[in-house]
């Protein structure tokens, strides 16, 4: 098995399609009920999820449910953190304001890049398991079982499914450009749109349904995971300065009991 840079031992494929990354349309709301419920350890639906309190360069697989009081207190005092803002105008916005969709190229501070495999697959062999790979290649993904954090599925997954399995960009980049990206340097959008830390392979459909919906308007519909995905959220806005609408710093902190 081939490492990613930064040591990490990794095995996962996936596909992307430009509409769920770039900002679908048709968002759909959250399903009303309940925060998460879950472990701050890998559970047996996480696959080998890490608990992103615990992942902070997200680098290990997955984002693994957060329900332990002390983890919900660690999380609500990282969504605290994040600032808030409205939400600017979508003008201007064009996903390849963010460099070439899954380059290797992008700056050297972010993991994996310039390992000699494109992001996407990067991300896939992070998170999948019983991976398969293109003859003669180390890289290219063709096959492999993912458990889903949005859904809580298992897919088993192949390439000529490929719109299946996507790779969300947890802080979607329309949301990001409406928040200051507009305002960036190429090399600060081409981090954000291919650090692990906002990226998550997930079911394709669902993938979809979020378009460029900040947590107020869409939350992962498997609700055990929520505070996990709201930690995440909170993580990339932190890591990049990027601030949230109020309303979705509300939501975040409502998953995790806030």
């Amino acid at each position: 098995m081939r490492r990613l840079r930064g040591g990490t031992a990794l095995a996962v494929a996936m596909v992307f399609t430009g509409s769920a990354l770039a900002g679908c349309e048709g968002l759909a709301p959250p399903t009303d009920g309940g925060g998460p419920s879950g472990s701050g350890a890998p559970a047996a639906g996480d696959g080998r999820a890490v608990n992103p309190l615990d992942n902070p360069d997200g680098t290990k697989p997955g984002l693994a449910a957060i329900t332990s009081g002390a983890d919900k207190e660690r999380a609500r005092a990282l969504i605290e953190k994040v600032a808030t803002k409205g939400r600017g105008p979508r003008t201007g916005y064009e996903r390849d304001e963010f460099g070439y969709a899954w380059t290797d190229s992008a700056p050297r501070d972010v993991p994996f890049s310039h390992n000699g495999c494109d992001s996407r697959n990067d991300l896939l062999q992070r998170d999948g398991q019983d991976l398969r790979f293109r003859a003669g290649s180390d890289c290219v993904v063709t096959a492999l079982t993912l458990h889903d954090p949005y859904t809580g599925k298992v897919i088993e997954w192949t390439k000529s499914h490929a719109i299946e399995v996507q790779i969300d960009h947890v802080m979607p980049l329309s949301y990001d450009w409406q928040m200051g990206a507009s305002r960036w340097s190429k090399d600060k959008r081409e981090s954000i749109a291919n650090d692990p830390l906002n990226l998550v392979p997930v079911d394709g459909p669902t993938n979809g349904s979020k378009g460029d919906s900040g947590p107020a308007s869409w939350l992962p519909p498997n609700k055990r995971i929520r505070c996990a995905y709201s930690v995440r959220f909170a993580q990339v806005s932190l890591k990049y300065e990027l601030p949230v609408t109020a309303p979705d710093k509300e939501t975040m902190l409502e998953q995790c009991g806030g």
